[in-house]
């Protein structure tokens, strides 16, 4: 588990991170974090969650049509 510290950015509110947290999460300096609701609270993710919609969409997509696509890459 990682704690974060809230602190006063001008006139907002901002997190500081630990290194070894943005390290797991593989982020840096300007990278975005989504804040998605669960029934368990907020999850903080790398992952855009419109993105893996997407994906989802495609492989759904793909599935459904994998024999063609098998004779498309003959």
């Amino acid at each position: 588990m990682h704690t974060l510290k809230l602190t006063t950015i001008g006139s907002s509110t901002g997190a500081i991170f630990p290194k070894e947290m943005l390290a797991q999460m593989k982020l840096g300096k300007g990278d975005k974090v989504y804040a998605v609701e669960t029934p368990d609270g907020l999850l903080l993710t790398p992952y855009d969650p419109t993105i893996q919609e997407q994906l989802d969409i495609g492989l759904d997509f793909m599935s459904e049509y994998k024999d063609t696509f098998k004779v498309l890459a003959e």
